[in-house]
């Protein structure tokens, strides 16, 4: 087993980014790397992620809920339509990350996500770039940060009009949504999303 890995009191072993913090350790354990097939959901993620950029993911999930009640727990059709008030509001939100660049690629996301609707939607659309195969890291170190399927995800998204959906970015998204499993070998929740047998 990996030094990486941290065994808690229950008797779980998770690597140590989720080991300490509560809501870290509660996000690994139940949501991080579960298949996420609903338009909804993949395109929170997708905004999220895009939000993350240069940040902790331990920020972004704090202000989640935030994030949430600020686009409509992200409706897709309705943040499509948001328009300068809502940039202006949204810029005065201290819940969220306020930065202006994210928020107008959450709203052009929007409508690039009602767009793909007439080819079957952004989640098989998303789904359809799993790999063959998935990582087998046994240390953070060896877990990658892209893919030659985050690359292709990356390069297809932007052809289809979406923003801040770089190959890290994308292969966050891919880890999050259980497209790929990049668990450590000896964590508990490794081979847990029923995508990957372990």
């Amino acid at each position: 087993m990996t030094t990486d890995l941290v065994t808690g009191e229950d008797g779980r072993a998770r690597p140590l980014w989720a080991s300490v913090d509560p809501m870290l350790r509660e996000y690994y354990d139940t949501e991080w790397g579960m298949p996420v097939r609903d338009e909804r959901g993949v395109f929170e993620r997708l905004s999220l992620e895009a939000f993350q950029s240069g940040l902790s993911w331990r920020t972004i999930l704090a202000k989640r809920p935030a994030f949430r009640a600020a686009f409509a727990d992200f409706d897709p059709d309705v943040v499509a339509g948001f328009g300068e008030d809502d940039v202006a509001r949204l810029l005065g939100d201290a819940g969220i990350v306020r930065n202006r660049a994210k928020i107008a690629a959450t709203i052009t996301n929007a409508g690039a996500t009602i767009a793909l609707r007439a080819d079957g939607g952004l989640a098989d659309f998303v789904w359809s770039f799993r790999p063959a195969d998935t990582p087998r890291p046994r240390t953070v170190a060896e877990v990658p940060t892209t893919s030659p399927e985050s690359t292709a995800l990356s390069k297809a998204l932007r052809k289809r009009g979406f923003a801040f959906v770089g190959p890290t970015t994308m292969h966050a998204l891919m880890e999050a949504l259980g497209i790929v499993d990049t668990h450590l070998v000896g964590s508990h929740r490794r081979g847990t999303s029923g995508v990957w047998p372990d």
